[in-house]
């Protein structure tokens, strides 16, 4: 699954984990 990914496919994984983690880190990150 890892090896075979499609670049949309791990734009859409990042764009899932910052949702997950970035919400509370988003502040700081974006300063």
């Amino acid at each position: 699954m890892i090896g075979n990914l499609k670049p949309l496919e791990i734009v859409l994984i990042i764009a899932v984990i910052l949702l997950l983690f970035g919400a509370k880190k988003l502040p700081d990150m974006a300063r």
